[in-house]
């Protein structure tokens, strides 16, 4: 019976180590692991493994892309424009080993650098650049963040500022430019429009001078026109030559005075 007991336990105490000495990793994992409180070189997985129980430590280390959205930060641009800005951060570790050791916790830590950069960069830039150029803000501070992330082993992939929220008086100033900017075009394209128009007019005043008959024909065009709209009084305009030429007759003297 005492036999039958102490075998009992004994198969219990081994299904504990047991237990304890079977780690299974997954595909997307990498597993650290710590003897002694010294950690081993290279980092495991995936698949299953054993280590030594009480003696060994493992950690695992998830290599997933991870999606973190920065909170919202208060920034004062270049030109002295205050704005509100977040932003989103695309990262993952590539270095389970150092993301272990070198760092207490690397998805707090690359939340806090991801913060600071974005006040840093961003109060560099006046408000136009920001709205007009935001893929290479982007692009600075997806390079500014990975840079001070890589002791800890993780790779920042993408970095996308998401909304930037201006001051009602601001988003007013701008509606007003706005509008200024397409009363300025308007304008312009209605001057150039009156300049290509008497230029055509002066090039058809050259060429019916050089030909007075064609401005004969031309009167006869719109003489055409305007008794087409069917008006009860048509005015027909005589050239000053033809008048001349009455006037000329008239002067001449009778016959028998």
């Amino acid at each position: 019976m005492n036999t039958l007991i102490i075998a009992g336990i004994a198969g219990f105490l081994v299904l504990i180590l047991l237990s304890a000495a079977i780690r299974i990793v997954q595909e997307y994992e990498r597993g650290v692991i710590f003897r002694l409180g010294r950690v081993l070189p290279g980092a495991k997985g995936p698949g299953l493994f054993f280590i030594i129980p009480i003696v060994d430590r493992m950690v695992k280390v998830n290599l997933q892309t991870v999606t973190m959205n920065v909170p919202p930060q208060d920034i004062i641009t270049r030109d002295n424009v205050t704005i509100r800005v977040d932003a989103v951060v695309y990262f993952n570790v590539v270095e389970p080993i150092k993301a272990t050791v070198e760092i207490q916790n690397y998805l707090i830590g690359t939340s806090q650098i991801a913060q600071t950069t974005l006040r840093s960069i961003l109060g560099k830039a006046e408000l136009d650049d920001l709205l007009a150029h935001r893929e290479e803000l982007n692009d600075k501070l997806q390079d500014v963040i990975d840079d001070l992330t890589e002791p800890w082993g993780v790779k920042v992939t993408l970095v996308e500022i998401k909304d930037v929220d201006l001051p009602d008086q601001m988003q007013r100033v701008m509606g007003r430019q706005a509008e200024a900017e397409r009363l300025r075009r308007a304008k312009v394209i209605n001057a150039e429009g009156e300049f290509q128009a008497s230029t055509k007019l002066r090039e058809a005043a050259d060429v019916i001078a050089q030909s007075p008959i064609a401005l004969q024909l031309r009167l006869l065009q719109t003489m055409a026109e305007v008794a087409a709209e069917k008006n009860s009084t048509l005015i027909f305009p005589v050239p000053v030559e033809l008048l001349r030429f009455f006037e000329g007759g008239a002067s001449l003297p009778r016959e028998g005075s």
